[in-house]
């Protein structure tokens, strides 16, 4: 997968702090995302994951730092520039995050409206699209998130995200709650539509069998920084957290199982060590 991407930064961010009161999360941190790619995200619970992809979009404002999508420095552009921004990518919160008294093509339909003016025929014929391109049955849409299961939340929650055509999409821990077998087939999805749709996925991630699957680099929060690399250049780092995540028994499991998947070595690192 790696020898596909472009060698061109998406997304940069360097020198990020973030701090809540006393607590700092983020020192200093460092990230390149390429076009193209698929990255996870990892890190112990309260290093920062959620944090970092909400800073990334604007959504938190840190201590320092700077954060660039397109190009554009995301903590620094008026209102009017961010919301032409934030047209080109879409976000898929934890469990959908979908609106309970709206249903699914409603739901879908909130970022056409919120961004467009176009005909109500015209937005139903679009979440409809949405609705199959994510693997969910004809009629989907007329329901609501309460008669959905876990799995077609998520799906929903990306047929959302994927609304306004997007060339990053933002996924925060996308399998958590889902059993193993649909959790891969949502990996198998993401996998699907980065190849036909030509998107830059950003993922938060606690799956590893996700992580040797479809992603292409590994981003880990660690010490309030990023380690990054391929998945072998992550087998390799000697820190003790890494080591402990990817060569515990759910690590050795994920490597048997999916390790004829992993990228080649020498792709180069997201971001400085």
């Amino acid at each position: 997968m790696a020898d596909q991407l472009e060698e061109e930064p998406i997304i940069r961010v360097r020198g990020l702090v973030n701090r809540f009161g006393s607590e700092t999360v983020h020192d200093g941190l460092d990230l390149d995302v390429l076009r193209g790619e698929v990255l996870g995200v990892v890190g112990a619970s309260g290093s920062g994951k959620s944090v970092l992809l909400r800073t990334i979009i604007g959504l938190n404002r840190p201590v320092a730092g700077s954060a660039e999508v397109f190009g554009h420095n995301i903590l620094t552009m008026s209102d009017l520039d961010h919301r032409e921004v934030e047209k080109r990518w879409g976000v898929l919160f934890q469990d959908g995050a979908l609106f309970s008294s709206l249903t699914v093509a409603e739901n879908i339909e909130v970022p056409l409206k919120e961004y467009y003016e176009m005909p109500l025929r015209l937005m139903d014929e679009i979440a409809a699209f949405k609705v199959g391109i994510v693997g969910l049955p004809e009629g989907t849409g007329e329901k609501y998130p309460s008669q959905l299961s876990g799995g077609m939340r998520k799906r929903s929650g990306l047929a959302r995200a994927l609304a306004l055509d997007p060339e990053i999409v933002f996924l925060d821990e996308p399998t958590a709650g889902l059993d193993p077998i649909a959790a891969a087939e949502f990996d198998t999805l993401i996998r699907d539509l980065r190849g036909s749709l030509g998107l830059t996925v950003f993922m938060v991630t606690h799956d590893l069998d996700t992580l040797f699957s479809i992603c292409d680099r590994v981003a880990v929060l660690v010490d309030r920084k990023i380690r990054a690399g391929t998945l072998e250049q992550m087998l390799q780092d000697n820190h003790p957290w890494i080591q402990s995540y990817f060569h515990g028994p759910r690590g050795r499991a994920a490597l048997l199982s999916e390790g004829e998947h992993l990228p080649k070595q020498g792709t180069r690192l997201a971001a400085p060590l």
